[in-house]
């Protein structure tokens, strides 16, 4: 005997006045109540047997899977497949077994109260995604709408992006929809940072008129192949900075994604780790390098590129990076013959599919680590990397050649057909 299906009812603030005639019956027929207390305590009129949902949504699974041939309505806050607790239900005892019935969601409610549509903005929930993450995602979105937590309230948010330069959004955060206290508050994030509002609110963020996509100070600064006078450097060295035209083809051969791993050993300044963090917003990258006064300069140039996903760690390779994460890419700098050992090693490390580029300056490192690689099980590819820049001298155009240069790479477990 299969079991009965489930209703679950979308129900707001004003409880059961706010519901359809045909929710209302379902409410009112069912024989076993399943919600939060709050929405428990809105249908006061009904004798049915009342489970309230807790943090231990496992036992509610089970109670429902143990229920049988009762009429069961779920009660759920607004929307119950927009962020709701259908989701999860539905993902654990099957969509077949559940009938939905929708109630104006809050997010709805609050996009109207602001008189916005809400067809183009970025919706999330921070019960279920990073405060850095969403961060992040609003720099460039044109309208936001969050689900905040106690854990993370309007004010946190205002401050997340007042602390990464985000300046350039109106802030309403509206509390307590569709009932009797309900409010709507219109402010800018410097005073959104500074109050207290109830738990039940979402926060809308709107872009101001015609500002650009991030603040003043990034203007110019690009995801890679930033110029290189843009990195700090310490200036006995100065030029040994990975050029932005070699920086950008070894990153699109690391090809990394947002939630990558990355390392950079011998990160020198940080340059490829900063470029690398600005790609993989949402992973983690860490940049290797043995002399103090360039490990101290990766952190400002982090900072001042507004990296936040970037850990520098002093040390030599390959005993500095112990502990780290599988990378999903890494790049190897440096010269001499210590730089071959580290190839080997750091390839090791990578997770299958993973990806190293090497930047070698010599003929010998480049046949040497082209043989470690493909002894290894990664079929390497070389390229020789030989640019000119045009400057002008007299009021004619010359070429400045820039020193030859190679990037010799391989895909774990990956070898030529």
């Amino acid at each position: 005997m299969s079991a009965s299906k489930i209703d679950i009812v979308g129900i707001g603030d004003d409880g059961m006045e706010g519901l359809t005639t045909p929710a209302k019956q379902l409410v009112e027929r069912a024989e076993l109540l399943v919600g939060t207390k709050q929405s428990l305590e809105a249908v006061t009129a009904s004798t049915a047997e009342k489970i309230e949902i807790g943090g231990d949504l496992d036992a509610v699974v089970r109670k429902l899977d143990a229920a049988g041939k009762k009429r069961i309505v779920v009660l759920a806050a607004g929307d119950p497949l927009f962020y709701g607790t259908a989701r999860y239900l539905c993902d654990r005892l099957g969509k077949e077994r559940f009938n939905v019935t929708p109630h104006v969601s809050s997010m709805q409610l609050a996009f109207a109260r602001v008189k916005e549509s809400w067809d183009d903005a970025y919706l999330t929930s921070l019960a279920t995604q990073p405060l850095e993450l969403v961060v992040e995602k609003t720099r460039t979105a044109a309208k936001v709408g969050l689900f905040t937590t106690e854990a993370a309230p309007p004010r946190a948010v205002a401050q997340a992006l007042l602390d990464r330069k985000i300046d350039y959004f109106t802030a309403y955060v509206c509390e307590n929809l569709g009932s009797p206290d309900e409010r709507v508050t219109h402010e800018e994030l410097a005073e959104i940072a500074k109050l207290d509002f109830s738990p039940l609110n979402v926060l809308i963020l709107l872009r101001k008129p015609n500002v650009p996509d991030r603040p003043p100070a990034m203007m110019g600064k690009r995801l890679f192949g930033n110029p290189d006078e843009e990195f700090l450097q310490s200036k006995p060295k100065r030029g040994l900075l990975t050029p932005a035209e070699v920086r950008a083809i070894a990153l699109s051969i690391m090809d990394i994604g947002p939630t990558s791993t990355v390392w950079d050993v011998g990160a020198g300044s940080g340059s490829v780790a900063i470029e690398a963090g600005q790609i993989a917003s949402g992973g983690r990258v860490y940049a290797i390098e043995m002399d103090p006064e360039d490990y101290a300069l990766i952190a400002s140039n982090a900072e001042r590129f507004g990296v936040r996903n970037l850990t520098p760690i002093l040390g030599k390779a390959p005993e500095a990076w112990a502990g780290l994460a599988p990378p999903d890419a890494v790049f190897v700098g440096g010269t001499g013959r210590q730089v071959r050992r580290i190839v080997e090693l750091a390839f090791e490390q990578l997770r299958p599919g993973g990806r190293l580029v090497a930047n070698v300056g010599s003929v010998e490192n480049i046949a040497a680590v082209r043989e470690i690689l493909s002894a290894k099980g990664g079929d390497a590819d070389v390229l020789m990397i030989n640019l000119a820049r045009g400057n002008d001298q007299l009021e004619r155009l010359h070429f400045e050649s820039m020193h030859p240069t190679f990037l010799v790479s391989a895909v774990k477990g990956q070898k030529a057909k």
